[in-house]
């Protein structure tokens, strides 16, 4: 069986172009040696089997044979050591995309995409099993994720890594030195991915896709070197600059500043894709103007999170502009709309910004964050609260801003859980899992009839209004005239 699954192997990587048919006989070494194996038993022809189907029977095979130990970790550092084996070299991936850039910048994007998934870098059988919908809602159709591609760390890895020595290489998830490591328990393995460079604002970054891919080509835009995340006039200059040299993707920035910002902060880096989010088709509900900045079309958007979109021919005027409004917003305080630029000297104040190209004009969509912190909301003022955990607990990065939910995986069992209950006129306190949702259940069936053909279908949608709340409590400035009349108060002091 093992042979056979070799065979398979290197006849998918031929089949999907990772190699030539003049490699086969080179693969099949390359593999042999990584399962520890010296001999080769001739199989059968090979079999055109999805590389899920191929990958677990060698995992199995590895298993039983004492090479691995069963675990959702170790079988992943071993399957993407295989798939390393079968990857073309970095020069060779950066050779390939140019060369298709100079066809069209689509073109080396498809083709890049789909090579990430043939080399198992993005798992695609595993990013099909996300529960995905959309819910209707005054803001546009949302879009509800809730993740089960990302593995969770099974028990064995999480005590395999604290026993291990501790490793600062690589010193983060994105830094570049990640091309090709071998991983360990506590840090995935990445022999089977390559990274494009990109010249932005005349630094050197780098382009990968997400392995993840919460939206379609999911990509990650990061600095070549390990420096800390900061929104500044080179951050705009450097969207704008990647948007140039990829018309059809969007980028956008998380936030600096903790509580509003992604989960890396450590490490500069930005994040895009082709994908069009709810925050994108909201429109302008009511323009605006800048001293100085005729040219620049400028406007509040419809959105539950407090957003100016800027649009102009010229993205230089747009840097300009995000720059001035930015500085602005670093030190503006409002204490009647609870916007404190800083309290006992920590800032509050930064921006989410995302830049896309749309019909033939640069766009700049700047988020106003403020990351301040109460009693009442330790984690957060303009943070989901504390009714709202039991559905979205995690800071409110870019994707969630731009109207996607990346839900936890608990969310699956827990809806299909207390569904049946609610069907059943059960009680969701006596379970301990679902108590987190009893206050919630109950205000549900003071409007809902729950049967087994309506209960999950309700619940989605109900779900995706909770997300809708949660941007609610992420915006600064609420969707209330008191709201929009502070909001002009910030853009009447923009000089």
């Amino acid at each position: 069986m093992i042979f056979q699954a070799i065979e398979d192997l290197a006849a998918y990587a031929v089949r999907v172009g990772l190699l030539e048919k003049s490699d086969r006989v080179w693969a099949v070494n390359a593999l042999l040696e990584q399962l520890g194996l010296f001999g080769w038993e001739e199989p059968a022809a090979p079999q055109e089997r999805a590389l899920e189907d191929i990958l677990r029977d060698i995992l199995d095979w590895a298993v039983e044979n004492g090479r691995i130990q069963d675990g959702v970790t170790s079988r992943d550092l071993f399957d993407t050591a295989l798939m390393g084996r079968l990857t073309p070299r970095p020069s060779q991936v950066i050779r390939t995309f140019w060369e298709k850039y100079a066809q069209s910048p689509q073109t080396a994007t498809d083709w890049y995409y789909h090579f990430s998934q043939n080399t198992d870098y993005i798992r695609s059988y595993r990013v099909a099993r996300d529960v995905k919908w959309v819910t209707p809602t005054p803001y546009g159709d949302l879009d509800i994720t809730i993740n089960l591609s990302k593995p969770e760390k099974d028990p064995r890895a999480i005590a395999a890594a604290k026993a291990a020595p501790q490793s600062g290489y690589p010193k983060c998830l994105l830094c570049r030195e990640n091309e090709g490591y071998a991983g360990r328990m506590d840090h995935p393995a990445r022999q089977n991915h390559r990274i494009i460079p990109v010249a932005i604002d005349g630094r050197d970054w780098f382009f990968q896709y997400s392995p993840y891919v919460y939206y379609n080509e999911h990509c990650i835009v990061f600095n070549g070197a390990h420096v800390p995340m900061k929104i500044d006039r080179s951050a705009f200059r450097k969207l704008l600059d990647f948007v140039k040299q990829f018309p059809h993707y969007f980028v956008g920035s998380n936030a600096d500043l903790p509580i509003v910002g992604g989960s890396i902060l450590s490490h500069d880096h930005f994040q895009g894709g082709r994908y069009t989010f709810a925050m994108e088709k909201a429109p302008v509900e009511r323009a605006v103007s800048f001293p100085g900045f005729a040219d620049v079309e400028a406007g509040i958007v419809r959105w539950p999170m407090s957003v100016l979109r800027l649009r102009c021919d010229d993205d230089g005027r747009l840097v300009d502009l995000a720059e001035k409004i930015l500085t602005a917003w670093r030190g503006y305080t409002d204490e009647e709309a609870f916007i404190f630029a800083r309290t006992n000297g920590e800032p509050h104040n930064t921006i989410t910004p995302i830049a896309r190209k749309r019909e033939g004009k640069f766009e700049l969509d700047l988020v106003l964050r403020n990351n301040i912190t109460t009693e009442k909301y330790p984690l957060g003022v303009y943070h989901p609260h504390q009714e709202l955990h039991h559905i979205k607990k995690e800071n409110i990065g870019l994707i969630e801003v731009m109207g996607l939910a990346v839900l936890p995986s608990r969310l699956k069992g827990e809806l299909a859980a207390l569904g049946e209950i609610l069907t059943a006129g059960g009680d969701p306190r006596a379970d301990e899992a679902l108590a987190k949702h009893a206050d919630w259940a109950e205000e549900l069936l003071s409007r809902h009839t729950f049967t087994r053909d309506n209960a999950m279908d309700i619940l989605r949608q109900e779900v995706g209004m909770v997300f809708a709340a949660v941007l609610e409590h992420a915006g600064v400035y609420k969707c209330t005239p008191e709201g929009r009349a502070a909001f002009l108060r910030f853009v009447e002091s923009v000089k």
